[in-house]
């Protein structure tokens, strides 16, 4: 321990990713005592939205999978070459998701199912002239022109029935209505995976769901440092020093309900993941609907800190957008294999090798990805667990006329079972499934059209103690909705409010490389 750092205290708000990587670079990089650091959290798991969780009887729950990329999340995995297997000693976690990712490589057989139940071939990107040029123009147009456009504000309808835009929406979440930089930035990063974009060659697989494979590794490593980890505890409110800057005196807090205040003392840190993405979220059963639930802590406490001070965002464009923002995953856990067996042949992957199956006609624009099992660390070997989601929660079904919100796991199973043509087999499938559906109201809020200013720098100007992490503060040209976006975010975090001079790996400019460029270029005109 550095004899500077003895009295100082961090205080992190929220025990997502960003929160457990800024800490980690606080012991690894900064020799900042373990003790020191706290990770404040409402709920009473760490994790954020890398969760996962379940049982046999219960059914298991994903609200949704991060994929990784093996050619990008340099400080992802930068950071985890320095977390230690907690299955595997000797290897580092990044060790053993590569390893498990090289046994199992991603290829796609079936990346889109029309309605009768066939698998298309996605080869051909589908783009006309018109699509391409303004492909190119968007790639080359700098973001400020952009502004607040939305995607449709620039591609015309054609664009929108494309084999591509399929395959890129549903991978990524996008949405027409959409930020235009958003899509961009994403077009930019991964270039080098448009060529590849029907088989998701590129994607990298945990050997668990993200919560058992990393968050459960980083937690044990911060432990061994003595962390602080304080759960069921709310941040409501900061208040700051009077004047121009911004340093933090108190951090108004609710433990478990009981009203209390975190004295911010001179030289100390705070560290704030704004917003949430997964908040509000909503679970439903085999026989109800999830609920549609608004605003929690997150956003509040954004929005409490933002109307004080100037330079800290504006969390209206992400939030006040529901309708926008949504949708709807669901988990489906089987006592038997019948289903995986099924889908196994149809798609012609084995669990854990292909990718999102998407019903491209559904009018919930449903799709459905089978994991290598076991899935969850607890998840016996007789029991199958899938993931799947759909775009349009408040479309009406092509087989169960409701809207996907409205409908019970059991009734979407059903709409899942038609889309498949699998209604020979109904019975069985339906004899041990356990469908949880769950809403996310903000699930893609990051995405919605903004201004740069609305999201605050990860340390604001005239900040002296308070940084911002998470999918909602600015880094540029990076792209939000990765597990890169919060570990970079909290690497520059802690190297600039300690005065860290060490490098942060730089986003690879796959952009300027003309293998990529050329390959993209063939690929257009596929």
């Amino acid at each position: 321990m550095r004899e500077e750092y003895r009295d100082k205290q961090v205080y992190f708000v929220g025990g997502g990713i960003a929160s457990l990587a800024g800490a980690s670079y606080l012991v690894r990089d900064c020799d900042f005592p373990g003790q020191n650091i706290h990770i404040i959290e409402e709920m009473k798991i760490l994790g954020g939205s890398n969760d996962g969780a379940g049982d046999e009887e219960n059914g298991y729950v994903i609200r949704g999978g991060r994929m990784l990329n093996d050619e990008t999340y340099e400080n992802t995995w930068e950071l985890l070459t320095s977390i230690p297997s907690i299955d595997r000693p000797g290897l580092s976690v990044r060790d053993e998701i590569l390893a498990f990712d090289m046994a199992n490589p991603t290829h796609s057989n079936a990346r889109l199912v029309n309605s009768r139940g066939e698998v298309e071939d996605v080869l051909s990107m589908g783009f006309d002239m018109a699509d391409r040029l303004t492909l190119g123009k968007l790639i080359i147009t700098p973001e400020e022109k952009l502004g607040k456009a939305r995607i449709n504000d620039l591609f015309g309808p054609h664009f929108f029935t494309t084999n591509f835009w399929f395959m890129w929406a549903t991978t990524f979440a996008f949405q027409p209505w959409h930020s235009a930089v958003e899509f961009k930035r994403y077009m930019v990063r991964f270039i080098h995976e448009f060529p590849r974009i029907q088989t998701l060659e590129g994607v990298t697989r945990t050997p668990y769901n993200q919560y058992d494979s990393i968050i459960l590794p980083m937690h044990k490593y911060l432990e061994g440092f003595g962390v602080d980890f304080t759960l069921k505890c709310t941040v409501t409110d900061l208040e700051f020093k009077d004047g121009d800057g911004i340093t933090v005196t108190r951090m108004n807090v609710l433990r478990q309900g009981v009203a209390d205040v975190i004295d911010v003392k001179e030289g100390d840190l705070v560290i704030i993941t704004n917003g949430s993405m997964t908040e509000g979220s909503s679970l439903g059963s085999m026989t109800e609907a999830p609920s549609l639930n608004g605003k929690g802590s997150s956003w509040k406490l954004w929005e409490n800190i933002a109307a004080k001070k100037p330079g800290l965002g504006n969390p209206s464009s992400f939030a006040d957008h529901v309708d926008g923002s949504k949708w709807e995953s669901f988990t489906v856990t089987f006592k038997d294999s019948k289903f995986f067996d099924l889908m196994e042949k149809f798609t012609r992957n084995r669990a854990g090798t292909g990718a999102l199956v998407t019903f491209k006609e559904s009018s919930w624009l449903m799709s459905v990805v089978l994991a290598f099992q076991p899935h969850f660390r607890n998840q016996p070997e007789h029991v199958r667990v899938f993931w799947g989601y759909g775009l349009f929660p408040d479309k009406v079904g092509d087989f169960v006329k409701k809207r996907m919100c409205d409908c019970t796991g059991e009734e979407i199973m059903e709409e899942l079972i038609g889309h498949l043509h699998f209604e020979a087999h109904r019975e069985e499938i339906m004899a041990t499934a356990n469908c949880i559906p769950c809403m996310m109201p903000y699930i893609t809020s990051q995405f919605m059209p903004r201004l740069h200013s609305d999201r605050p720098q990860v340390v604001p100007e005239g900040s002296t103690n308070l940084a911002f992490i998470g999918q909602y503060c600015e880094i540029a040209d990076d792209v939000v909705f990765t597990e890169e976006y919060s570990v970079r975010a909290a690497r520059i975090a802690v190297y600039t409010l300690l005065g860290i001079n060490r490098p942060i790996e730089p986003i690879t400019q796959y952009q300027y490389d003309v293998r990529s460029l050329f390959s993209s270029f063939i690929t257009s005109f596929r």
